[in-house]
C-alpha cells in the first residue's frame, strides 16, 4: 500500500493553495486545551476532541457515569473563551418553554415581552438530557441545527459561538427517555471521559485540597479569535480521494450485516468537518486519511443503530465502525490531482 502520508506532502496545486493561516488555529486550540487541562486532569485526548468540536462548530454528547468531570469540562471551556455559559438540568417535568423562553404580557406596556431561556447562551450544558421527555428534548432540535429558536412565531438568532454539550448516564435507565435518532444525529461527536488513573486521581485530590482549579481558570482567547479560527478551518483542503474514503466508510455503515440503520449524510459532513479541524490543529492545510481513521468512531458510532440480534451478541456501534475501518481500504493515491 502506498505511503499516503508522504504523498500528502507533495506541492499542492492551486485548488489547495488558498494559504489559510493555520498557525491561528493551532494557537487558539493550544491555549484552550492547556487551560482546560488545568481543570480536567489526564484527559488530554478527550479535551482535544472537545476543542475540535468547538472549532468545527459542532455539538458534543458526553456519555459517561456521574462524577467524572462532565460539568467541569463545560464550565472550564466556557471560561477559557469568555463565553456566556448556562446549564440546563433536564428533568421529566421540564417543558420546552423552560429551555427556549416564553413570551409574557407586560401590563404596563400592554405588549408581550420575550423572556429568554437558558438556550440563549453561547456554551450550553444540557445535563442529563435523556431525563427530559421527547417533547422537551425536541426543543433543542432547531437550536442545534439552525442556531435559532422560534417562540410564538418569532425567530431569535443565537450568538456565536454556540455549542451544546449534552451529558447522559449510559448505566442508569430508570426514569429516562432515550434520545431519538433525529437528535443523536445532530450531535457532531460523542465522547467518553472515563475514570482517571490512580496517579491522575491523586493529582485531582491535591489540586482541590484548598480551592477548585476552576477558580483559577481565566479567559485565554477572545470570541473573535475563536470565530476567526473556525472560519480558517473551512479552508483546509480535503482531497477527492480522502472525501471518497469518508463516503466509503459511511456507505459501509449502511450495508454492514449487523446494522439496522446506518449513518446519515450528516454523518459524512460531520466527519468531513472534523478531519479539517484535526488537520488544522496539527498544523496542516490539508487532510490525510489518518485524520479520517482517528475521528470515524466519535463522529459515526452514535449515528448507527445495531440490529437487535447483533446486540444480543454484544455487538456495539463502536465495534461496527472499527470493523469497517479494518475492512475498507485507505485512499492511496495522490491528493493533489
Amino acid at each position: 500500500m502506498p505511503d499516503t502520508t508522504s504523498q500528502m506532502r507533495r506541492v499542492p496545486n492551486q485548488q489547495a493553495n488558498s494559504n489559510p493561516d493555520i498557525s491561528v488555529v493551532q494557537d487558539v486550540a493550544e491555549r484552550i486545551s492547556h487551560s482546560v487541562n488545568q481543570v480536567i486532569i489526564g484527559k488530554r485526548n478527550e479535551i482535544r476532541l472537545t476543542v475540535l468540536g468547538l472549532l468545527s462548530q459542532g455539538h458534543i454528547l458526553i456519555e459517561d457515569i456521574p462524577g467524572v468531570g462532565k460539568t467541569m469540562l463545560a464550565k472550564a471551556l466556557a471560561k477559557s473563551i469568555g463565553a456566556l455559559f448556562s446549564r440546563i438540568q433536564f428533568t421529566p417535568d421540564m417543558l420546552p418553554s423552560d429551555i427556549t423562553g416564553v413570551s409574557l404580557f407586560n401590563q404596563k406596556t400592554r405588549e408581550f415581552e420575550f423572556r429568554a431561556g437558558p438556550i440563549m447562551a453561547q456554551i450550553v450544558l444540557a445535563d442529563e438530557i435523556n431525563r427530559a421527555t421527547p417533547k422537551t428534548q425536541a426543543a433543542l432540535l432547531e437550536a442545534m441545527e439552525e442556531r435559532q429558536v422560534t417562540v410564538d412565531g418569532v425567530t431569535y438568532p443565537l450568538q456565536e459561538p454556540f455549542l451544546i454539550l449534552a451529558t447522559q448516564n449510559p448505566i442508569e435507565y430508570e426514569g429516562t427517555f432515550p434520545l431519538p435518532e433525529a437528535q443523536l444525529d445532530r450531535f457532531f461527536i460523542r465522547i467518553q471521559l472515563g475514570y482517571p488513573s490512580p496517579q491522575e486521581e491523586m493529582t485531582v485530590l491535591s489540586a482541590q485540597q484548598h480551592r477548585h482549579p476552576l477558580m483559577n481558570t481565566f479567559q485565554v482567547v477572545t470570541v473573535q479569535e475563536l470565530v476567526a479560527a473556525q472560519n480558517i478551518i473551512r479552508e483546509v483542503y480535503v482531497a477527492t480521494d480522502v472525501q471518497k474514503y469518508i463516503i466509503d466508510l459511511v456507505t459501509a455503515t449502511r450495508r454492514h450485516p449487523d446494522v439496522y440503520l446506518g449513518s446519515s449524510p450528516r454523518g459524512s459532513l460531520a466527519l468531513f468537518r472534523a478531519v479539517q479541524a484535526r488537520a488544522a490543529m496539527a498544523g496542516r492545510n490539508h487532510a490525510i486519511p489518518d485524520d479520517v481513521k482517528a475521528l470515524a468512531e466519535v463522529t459515526l458510532a452514535h449515528r448507527i443503530i445495531v440490529r437487535p440480534d447483533a446486540r444480543i451478541n454484544n455487538v456495539t456501534s463502536r465495534a461496527v465502525v472499527n470493523d469497517i475501518l479494518n475492512t475498507i481500504p485507505v485512499a492511496g493515491t495522490s491528493p493533489w490531482q
